[in-house]
């Protein structure tokens, strides 16, 4: 496989469990390549592996079996340091429960990122201004989440998801506790800040609408592809 030009790639991916009643397979022999800026989907019914493989194209947990690449870098062969580095480096999350820091304003939530990776406060204050406005929330600047409307807070993990400009971005179910209209606006924003960063999108979704505007669909079914 040409690694250099896939964000990702995974070879023969399978993962196991312990459970009291011995090993549960969740997911069992993937193998696929996501090319770099490209906008994919994992779909499938609850139970089916999406968030499972989701963390593990991320480098949050490693395969029990097979191994994935990201950036041309193999998983496999990194620590969890450099799993964590490489993370830091490259990727982006938007999760559906926003994790955002609840004692840091939204500015202040944007900013962390680019003051992790070193950047000066005066720096990364403007740049964060910037990104706020992007999502339509420069005067929400100073609220702290509890303050902020669901899909308000969304828009400012996107912000704080795209601040390092990702090669790529994941997303776990994006949309999941936002009503419609909310929901669509960051739908929009996700896709336009794809575009225009070039960034891989890879999300997991209930959604056949959102699914449908990828370029691309992993459907699973009992860990498997279909």
């Amino acid at each position: 496989m040409n690694k250099q030009s896939n964000s990702i790639v995974a070879e023969h991916v399978g993962k196991l469990v312990n459970t009291a009643d011995g090993d549960l397979a969740i997911l069992h022999d993937l193998s696929f390549q996501i090319a770099q800026g490209e906008s994919v989907a994992i779909i499938g019914a609850s139970g089916s592996g999406k968030s499972t493989l989701l963390s593990l194209l991320a480098g949050l947990d490693l395969p029990s079996t097979g191994q994935i690449a990201l950036m041309g870098q193999s998983l496999n062969l990194l620590d969890e340091d450099g799993r964590a580095r490489l993370r830091g480096q490259f990727v982006g999350f938007v999760f559906q429960s926003f994790q955002l820091l609840p004692h840091l304003t939204a500015l202040e939530n944007v900013m962390l990122p680019l003051e992790m990776a070193g950047i000066e406060h005066a720096d990364a204050r403007l740049e964060a201004h910037q990104w706020l406005e992007k999502v339509g929330l420069s005067l929400r600047a100073n609220h702290f989440p509890n303050t902020l409307s669901g899909g308000e807070q969304q828009r400012v993990a996107l912000a704080r998801a795209f601040i390092n400009k990702p090669a790529i971005l994941f997303a776990d179910e994006p949309t999941g506790s936002l009503d419609e209209a909310s929901g669509n606006r960051v739908i929009e924003l996700l896709f336009e800040l794809n575009r225009e960063n070039s960034s891989t999108l890879v999300l997991v979704t209930h959604d056949p609408a959102l699914a449908a505007r990828c370029q691309r669909q992993l459907s699973l079914q009992g860990g498997r592809l279909v």
